[in-house]
């Protein structure tokens, strides 16, 4: 059995990250997506080791100084990170690993594991993420504002990626991702 292709997918919020990443798992079981560690409180419906493995912050804080994460960032008062054990288990185990994670995480893992294949993804236009963001009904006009603010700070690093997918339709963006994680691990 050959070892598994660490992925890292990111993109701005309303770019279809997570309905590309469902529809790419439901085509590939060789795809396994690593949940990440918070101090951030459960909410309704969580499930530990599923949704996040929810752990407090001086245990964090002590993986931390261990050198356990791949990569973590602060975010809004709580940590999130990817602990590297984990992931290197499921590659050793043949599976192809992806990381949903923000621009700033994915350069640290860049730096960690320059191996890893980094896809970005982005809406078709400007237009369609704020038509996205503003469709989902769950900002404020003003977060929306945020958030496209946001996504044109994101947008700009893609050109730090090795690969682009144009999210047009999430069925053949995830055909995409699939073809290019193959492609990449041939090589």
């Amino acid at each position: 059995m050959s070892k598994g292709r660490l992925i890292v997918w990111s993109g701005p919020s309303g770019s279809g990250k997570g309905t590309v990443l469902s529809e790419a798992l439901k085509k590939d079981e060789n795809l396994k997506v690593s949940v990440s560690a918070t101090t951030r409180k459960p909410r309704t419906g969580d499930i530990d080791g599923v949704h996040y493995h929810f752990i407090s912050r001086e245990d964090f804080l002590d993986r931390i100084e261990r050198g356990e994460f791949l990569e973590y960032a602060s975010y809004v008062g709580n940590f999130y990170g990817t602990l590297e054990k984990s992931v290197d288990e499921m590659l050793e185990r043949g599976y192809d690993v992806i990381l949903e994670i923000e621009v700033v995480g994915a350069m640290k893992v860049k730096e960690k594991r320059p191996d890893a294949l980094l896809v970005f993804v982005k809406p078709p236009s400007m237009e369609e993420l704020r038509r996205r963001l503003s469709g989902r009904g769950t900002e404020s006009a003003d977060e929306v504002e945020r958030r496209i603010a946001e996504a044109e700070r994101e947008l700009s690093c893609a050109k730090d990626y090795d690969r682009v997918i144009i999210n047009d339709d999430a069925s053949r963006a995830a055909d995409e991702l699939i073809k290019i994680i193959k492609e990449h691990k041939k090589a």
